[in-house]
């Protein structure tokens, strides 16, 4: 069997490295092959696959021990290339990566053939991404029947990002490893939040009193509670900018949220407060159009 040397993937010379120096490597390789910096280039998009899965396994301290295991006994001992992982090592394997499969393939000059893979896709809220889901898909297999899967989609994931679950595909004809179940992540706008890059846009809506006079308003966003200040005088189609509480850029960090103003007066009013306005009126002698 042929094995990832994850370490490598990263850019670290060894496994003698503490969490913060793995989390640094992986913010440096993602940065760098990162599929949006690169064009979407397919390449590039297997790359950054394996980086997040070399940081998902290495930043787990206990998936890290069993990896190191086999790590030693194929990188560290200058095993030669292509030798099968001992037996002895394989449920450790099979537990490192997702706890299902590995990714380690089997390589038999001809002799076996991994299985096609199955290729769908998945639509979910801005919210879903944001905060992470689970979605159950429906698959047809080769017997025409249709079967379900849970996909656990993690919060933060990107849109168009490619979440694979390995042996869900079609089987081998000659004994080969089954092929892997390939769902591609199509993030959806919601009315109140839209996605653009790694910033949120949305709207604030004020009265005009709000806008008018100095206030903090509570605002409701994707995961959380905030407030805003509003200054004196704010006018509609002002952007006020909340950074951090965008969304994940896949590399640690977080985009802007980004609020333009949008000023809004009740439909009716009684005669009291038709009096109030007209008082108004007089006392600002105020025209916006000279």
């Amino acid at each position: 069997m042929i094995f990832k040397d994850y370490y490598k993937i990263l850019g670290l010379k060894s496994n003698r490295v503490n969490a913060q120096e793995i989390k640094s490597a992986y913010k440096e390789q993602a940065k760098k092959y990162h599929p949006d910096l690169n064009g979407g280039n397919r390449k590039f998009e297997e790359r950054f696959k394996d980086i997040n899965e070399a940081y998902k396994v290495l930043s787990d301290s206990v998936s890290k021990r069993k990896y190191d295991r086999i790590w030693y006994s194929n990188v560290s001992k200058k095993n030669k290339k292509g030798r099968k992982v001992p037996s002895s090592n394989k449920e450790a394997i099979m537990e490192i990566f997702f706890g299902q499969t590995s990714e380690v393939q089997t390589i038999t000059k001809g002799k076996s053939i991994k299985g096609e893979n199955i290729t769908t896709e998945v639509k979910i809220s801005l919210e879903e991404a944001l905060i992470g889901t689970s979605k159950t898909l429906g698959i047809r297999g080769e017997s025409g029947k249709y079967k379900n899967y849970k996909v656990d989609i993690p919060s933060g994931i990107q849109n168009g990002q490619t979440i694979r679950l390995q042996g869900l595909g079609k089987k081998s004809t000659n004994g080969g490893n089954n092929g892997d179940l390939l769902v591609k992540i199509n993030i959806e706008d919601t009315k109140k939040f839209k996605l653009k890059g790694k910033n949120i846009y949305s709207y604030l809506l004020l009265t005009p009193w709000e806008a008018g006079l100095s206030k903090k308003i509570k605002f409701e966003s994707l995961d959380s509670n905030i407030t805003i200040f509003v200054p004196e005088g704010t006018q509609s189609g002002q952007k006020i900018i909340i950074e951090g509480k965008g969304y994940p850029d896949g590399v640690g960090n977080r985009g802007d949220l980004i609020l333009e103003t949008k000023i809004v007066i009740p439909k009716n009013f009684t005669e009291e407060q038709k009096e109030y306005l007209k008082k108004m009126e007089k006392i600002m002698n105020f025209n916006p159009r000279i």
